[in-house]
């Protein structure tokens, strides 16, 4: 396991694939020989991060309950900056390769190209649908904001590996496709880049599935803590509701509700109608921003609407 005080140029000597990684941690090169940490800290980036996605994408170790130390704004950086790269630089470049070393008078080379077009379609939908709409959650989440239309769930479940398609490619190829000395070293380079491509796909989707999923999790789950604690302390405080004041409507509508009785029954109670019922209990919510029994028999307890042997559990 790699360690801080570790000097960089060692790491990338050992393994020379983490170069891509450092541009999209925004480290440059002509660190000369300093250590992880001092490289880290004079580039404005993370160490503890830094070194979690190394660790886990060359020897696979992923520190116990490592999602709590992370920088999310450092790993959300890394993976905005990765998809950049793979979009506007890997995927044409691999493309032109392909191009040039194939034939394109021959059917099954252009269903080669055909094949990887599609391929690079689907990555860059993919990587744009983390981008549009994964990404600014996150950021919406640093900056304290819970939204109740979307979670890292969502897309856990959704979120599958694709470097398959670049597997099948690559086999298509070596199987099927003759071609002549000069074709045959461009196709061998151009398969080479093919197979790091493959291996890059699989290691961020793992990196995604086991670090940044986890770790935005986490950040939710504090939020939600935070957010009921906040609403919790504002019920518990008689008269520090910011909401719009009650009608005597709406606190008769909660009394009852407090008492355990149905819509209809409050209906009955009250002489109105169930829609009546119904409307009060929305604007109630829209108040108090308090959408349980639970909540509003809190709310009613400390501000002195009921009494609490009235309270029906």
């Amino acid at each position: 396991m790699y360690e801080a005080d570790d000097k960089l140029i060692s790491i990338i000597r050992d393994n020379y694939n983490i170069l891509q990684s450092l541009g999209s941690f925004g480290i440059n090169l002509g660190f000369g020989d300093k250590t992880v940490n001092e490289v880290c800290e004079s580039q404005g980036v993370d160490t503890h991060t830094f070194l979690a996605v190394v660790n886990f994408t060359i020897n696979g170790y992923l520190e116990r309950d490592e999602e709590n130390k992370l920088s999310i704004p450092t790993l959300l950086h890394y993976l905005k900056a990765s998809h950049e790269y793979y979009i506007d630089f890997e995927l044409p470049f691999i493309r032109k390769e392909l191009k040039e070393a194939l034939d394109e008078n021959d059917n099954l080379a252009r269903l080669i190209l055909k094949l990887y077009d599609n391929y690079a379609h689907a990555v860059i939908n993919h990587m744009t649908y983390e981008g549009k709409t994964v990404f600014p959650y996150v950021d919406e989440l640093l900056n304290g904001n819970i939204t109740g239309k979307y979670d890292i769930d969502t897309f856990s479940k959704h979120h599958t590996a694709i470097d398959q398609k670049l597997s099948e490619l690559k086999d298509i190829i070596i199987k099927y496709l003759p071609s002549d000395g000069l074709h045959n070293n461009q196709l061998s380079a151009t398969l080479y880049d093919i197979h790091n491509c493959e291996e890059w796909l699989a290691q961020h989707a793992k990196v995604e599935d086991e670090i940044f999923i986890p770790s935005i999790r986490k950040l939710e789950n504090r939020l939600h803590k935070s957010d009921v604690s906040a609403n919790i302390s504002r019920m518990i405080v008689p008269g520090s509701q910011s909401a719009e004041a009650l009608s005597d409507r709406e606190k008769d509508v909660i009394i009852c509700i407090v008492e355990g009785m149905t819509n209809k029954q409050i209906a009955d109670h009250l002489f109105i109608s169930i829609n009546t019922v119904i409307t009060h209990r929305r604007n109630i919510a829209k108040k108090l921003q308090i959408h349980s029994s639970a909540g509003l028999t809190i709310y009613a307890i400390v501000n002195n609407l009921v009494d609490i042997s009235s309270v029906k559990l």
